[in-house]
């Protein structure tokens, strides 16, 4: 995911619930190109001195885990065409055969004010997946939310988005060409 630049030194985060009580999730500084057991941090839902060394996402996490009981694995990332398409669009909907039956059509959430939008996150993030039936949430002009039982299936997921939005992309960019050839045509 990392190459695919879903993830990257400023952000991302992927976690995983051990056990009741406690997750592991990257740290702040962690190079998702190279992760390893020095780049993960164990955490409990308590705040404690670890908390300082978590990637700035970790209190998003423990909410989603101590909410939704189905969540095993989270990722939170940047999807370039997918955050793009959300800058002008207030749902996805597929226009691919594997985006359409995977997907369906996701809402994309406007989290308005960038400015306080960190004091925010935690709480309209695990609302939206508390009160919604999707595992993906998609924030406009900030990324991806999506969690899962199969961390393999989380990423094939993220995949599809991306892969989706890059297909609608590339579509409105041939049918703007095609009307503007066209306005020539007499």
């Amino acid at each position: 995911m990392f190459r695919k630049n879903f993830f990257g030194i400023f952000h991302g985060s992927l976690s995983t619930k051990l056990e009741e009580g406690h997750f592991l999730i990257n740290k702040k500084d962690a190079i998702f190109d190279d992760l390893n057991q020095d780049s993960l941090i164990m955490l409990y839902h308590k705040q404690d001195y670890r908390w300082n060394e978590a990637s700035i996402d970790a209190f998003i996490h423990s909410l989603i885990y101590q909410n939704i009981p189905n969540a095993k694995y989270i990722a939170y990332g940047m999807p370039p065409f997918t955050v793009s398409y959300t800058l002008t669009h207030n749902q996805i909907i597929p226009k691919d055969y594997f985006g359409y039956t995977m997907l369906g059509v996701l809402d994309v959430y406007d989290p308005k004010d960038f400015d306080n939008w960190y004091e925010r996150a935690d709480i309209e993030i695990n609302r939206y997946f508390k009160e919604s039936d999707k595992k993906i949430m998609v924030i406009r002009g900030y990324g991806v939310y999506v969690y899962h039982r199969d961390l393999q299936m989380l990423s094939k997921l993220l995949a599809l988005l991306e892969n989706t939005c890059k297909i609608l992309h590339f579509s409105s960019i041939l049918e703007a060409s095609r009307q503007s050839q066209d306005l020539f045509d007499i």
